[in-house]
Parts: C-alpha cells; sequence; structure tokens
C-alpha cells in the first residue's frame, strides 16, 4: 500500500511539474509574439528580402540557356528552394538577438532570480518562437513561388519539406543562443549574423548548381549544410519523389537525400549537445 501510494506522489509531482514548465514555456514564449506584433517590421523583413531575390534573379537568369540547370528546369524553380532554405536559416541565425537583448536589458537575470520550475523553459520558448517565424517565413515564399508558377509539391514533398528546415531551424538556433550567451554585446551579434549570412548562401547551391562553380567553391558547397537542405526541397518540388535519388555530386562522392537528411539531423543533435552544457552554466 506504501509502494503505490508513494508511486501515485511521484506520478502527482511529475504531473504539477509538467504543467508548471509548460505554463512557463508558454507565458515566455508569448511574450515574444507579444514583441513581435508591436514591432512586426522584422516579420515582413524577414519575407521581403527573399521576395525581392526571387523577382530579381528569376528575372535577370530568364534567358540563361536551356542547359545552365540539371533536368532543364527555370531559374525561378531552381532559385525558389534555395530562397525557402536561406529564409529559415536567417530567420533562426537571428535566434540569441531577443536573448541577448534580455540580457542587456535586465530582463534575463529577473527570470534568473524568479520562482521558475526549470529556467530551460527560457530556451525552449526561444526555439518554439523561432521555429514557428522561420517556417511562417518560409511559407511565405513558397506560396509567392507558387503564385508566380514555379510550382508546389505534392504532400509528401511538403512533409519533407518541414522536417527539413526543421533539422536546419534546430541546429542554426543552437548555434545563436549558444553566441547569446557567450558574445559580450548584441554589436557582436549582430556583426557575426552580416558577415556569415552572405557568406553562406553564395557558398552553397542555393543560386547556382555545383557543376557550374570553380572546384574550390565546389568543395565548400558540398559540406554547407544550406545544401543539405535545399537539395532535398529541390526534390520534394520533383515529380519522381525518391529519397535514394543522387542529388548532389559532390567533389567527395554522391551524395542522395537519405544522406542529406542523415547529416541535418547529426547537425542538430551534435550543436545541442555542445551548447546544453554553456546554457545549463549560464543559467544556473
Amino acid at each position: 500500500m506504501t509502494i503505490f501510494n508513494s508511486s501515485l506522489k511521484e506520478k502527482e509531482i511529475y504531473r504539477n511539474d509538467f504543467n508548471e514548465i509548460f505554463q512557463e514555456t508558454s507565458a515566455l514564449t508569448w511574450r515574444l509574439f507579444i514583441q513581435l506584433i508591436r514591432r512586426p517590421s522584422t516579420l515582413f523583413a524577414g519575407i521581403l528580402q527573399p521576395l525581392i531575390w526571387l523577382f530579381l534573379f528569376a528575372a535577370l537568369f530568364s534567358n540563361a540557356p536551356v542547359d545552365f540547370l540539371p533536368g532543364g528546369t527555370s531559374y525561378g524553380e531552381f532559385l525558389g528552394a534555395g530562397l525557402i532554405v536561406f529564409t529559415a536559416f536567417s530567420g533562426a541565425l537571428n535566434a540569441g538577438l531577443p536573448v541577448m537583448f534580455d540580457r542587456e536589458f535586465g530582463f534575463l537575470n529577473r527570470l534568473l532570480v524568479a520562482p521558475l520550475n526549470s529556467r530551460s523553459s527560457i530556451v525552449i520558448s526561444s526555439v518554439i518562437y523561432i521555429t514557428s517565424i522561420s517556417l511562417l517565413q518560409s511559407f511565405a515564399i513558397m506560396a509567392t513561388s507558387a503564385f508566380l508558377g514555379y510550382g508546389w509539391p505534392s504532400f509528401l514533398g511538403f512533409i519533407l519539406i518541414v522536417m527539413t528546415l526543421l533539422l536546419l531551424v534546430f541546429s542554426i538556433t543552437a548555434l545563436s543562443l549558444g553566441l547569446a550567451f557567450v558574445l559580450p554585446g548584441h554589436i557582436e551579434l549582430i556583426a557575426i549574423i552580416f558577415v556569415a549570412n552572405l557568406p553562406v548562401l553564395f557558398a552553397s547551391t542555393a543560386l547556382a548548381p555545383i557543376s557550374f562553380m570553380p572546384s574550390w567553391l565546389g568543395w565548400i558547397a558540398s559540406v554547407n549544410p544550406l545544401t543539405f537542405a535545399i537539395e532535398p526541397i529541390r526534390l520534394a518540388y520533383s515529380d519522381s519523389f525518391d529519397l535514394g535519388t543522387v542529388l548532389i555530386n559532390a567533389p567527395y562522392g554522391d551524395v542522395n537525400g537519405y544522406v542529406c537528411l542523415a547529416i541535418l539531423f547529426i547537425l542538430a543533435i551534435g550543436l545541442f549537445y555542445l551548447v546544453v552544457p554553456l546554457l545549463n552554466r549560464k543559467l544556473a
């Protein structure tokens, strides 16, 4: 009887802890969305920039030779997948900014002395918020691309796109949150974001295939995480949906869809594994 009662108490404590963490995470996540509602320009800017690129680059290469791209696809169709991934990447790279501003304005210290059941809710709320915004911005690019006649993926293709974006967003969000606790201020974090954004984009297959690049840039693009996210999304838009298809003709060998997703999964797990001890120390 005593064992049974203790088991019930443990379950009750576990349930109460879960409910408190859920409430804390919900409140902190809603706070971030309230900030977005008050300053919606950040959301629209994240959508507007890739749209401008989609219009300009598609127009710039509209008269490119037919054999310029593999499969004879139009440049707008080719570019669409790259901009979807770039939008999610840019949003995730900014994940550390809200935490950094909370550090500088003292709100993070208030949270650390508050009677929170788990301080992990601070990080979880940031991950949920950035993931939601990144997916929303990427879906806006997908809808615009479909409106321009560049196609819409099938149901399975859409699931593949969401899964690929989630893996990429989780990994880059973990990196950005780690930087938010390591760097001294938001100026340094913004500098890293500005320096990393465009070079990572141009050193991927977002704008051109590897076969079009010089050998040294092809090597960089073939190990760029964005490339491993872009190519499965291009596959999601194709008629033949087979993850076993070779997607990247890299200098070191052929890479299929399963390998691309596995690399993104390992990257996400690895970055979280590296960042979690840092977050635990900073939030202790």
